[in-house]
């Protein structure tokens, strides 16, 4: 029988390591593509090893120089982006950010786009051979780009031509990131999951826009660009509940996470880990305070194991 502290709590440290298909994290708690840069812009702000693991910035083949600006434009309760995947590429990402990745004690996920298959294909075939990466994120659902990205994530046979693909040039974990942009984001996970998926990732941002009632212009130079922050929370915890009933593989749930209770609200709706975002922006500190808070939540329920929670809102 184990022990209870005075508070009638479980005695010792409870349990917050979780399993995303196949990449061991030391809790659940990881970023948000293109949210963290490649990790050395907020080393200074917090200690990377304490992460259950780092998703670094989207990645292409060849460098990209991303949309015209304004890119950025802040929202009530959240910020449209319109990036355009600004990138160095992946040569760059190999030869210079993940030597000093490799410096730390943390699974390192690349998020990875293209604009066609065998883009996805080639850069899969790339960093597999580089060694020091956990694993895949497989980005269909940008929605801030005019190839690629969300036009394969809102077509459920795309997307599982794309998931296999990857799988066909990786023994890597292959997360798949899906978009919220669709009818059905259960159809486009189910195929991705037949298609050979470790993992999923969920959601990405929402197609949205905002107008200068000044200017009497769209505020982002692309016109359109993605929501994320507190906004959007509600919509990613309904699909993460959604895909959590019809899909048994391993869910990075996100959008909108600021604090720990928000990061248990995506476990208990069926998330195995979580990735802070747009609230980086706002607290560097983020991740770690979030981390500290689902100990301190788990160790004030009495619960000794963060899998205890996993879907554990579906009764």
């Amino acid at each position: 029988m184990s022990s209870k502290g005075s508070n009638g709590t479980s005695a010792g440290k409870p349990k917050l390591a979780v399993n995303v298909g196949g990449i061991q994290m030391i809790n659940p708690v990881t970023t948000a593509s293109g949210t963290f840069g490649f990790g050395t812009e907020y080393a200074p702000y917090v200690d990377l090893n304490r992460l259950g693991a780092i998703v670094v910035k989207g990645t292409t083949l060849a460098p990209r120089a991303g949309n015209p600006t304004p890119r950025l434009v802040e929202t009530p309760a959240g910020v449209l982006n319109s990036i355009g995947l600004q990138n160095p590429g992946v040569d760059h990402f190999i030869d210079e950010a993940l030597p000093y990745l490799a410096g730390f004690d943390v699974p390192v996920i690349v998020n990875i786009s293209g604009d066609t298959v065998e883009d996805y294909a080639r850069l899969a075939d790339r960093l597999s051979q580089a060694g020091g990466v956990a694993g895949l994120e497989v980005n269909i659902s940008c929605p801030n780009v005019k190839k690629g990205g969300m036009q394969f994530g809102s077509d459920p046979i795309m997307a599982a031509e794309v998931t296999r693909a990857v799988k066909g040039k990786t023994s890597l974990p292959v997360i798949v990131k899906l978009s919220p942009n669709v009818t059905s984001i259960v159809s486009v996970a189910e195929k991705v999951a037949e298609a050979g998926a470790d993992a999923l990732s969920l959601i990405n941002t929402l197609l949205g826009m905002s107008i200068d009632t000044k200017t009497r212009r769209p505020f982002l130079g692309n016109v359109m660009g993605g929501l994320s922050g507190p906004a959007i929370r509600p919509v990613a915890v309904r699909m993460v509940w959604q895909v959590y009933q019809a899909v048994k593989l391993p869910i990075i749930g996100m959008g909108g996470i600021v604090t720990a209770e928000d990061a248990i609200e995506f476990i208990l709706a069926g998330a195995t880990a979580v990735a802070v975002g747009t609230a980086n922006f706002v607290n560097p500190h983020t991740t770690i305070d979030v981390v500290e808070g689902i100990e301190k939540y788990l160790y004030e329920n009495g619960v000794s194991d963060l899998n205890e929670l996993i879907g554990a809102a579906h009764g």
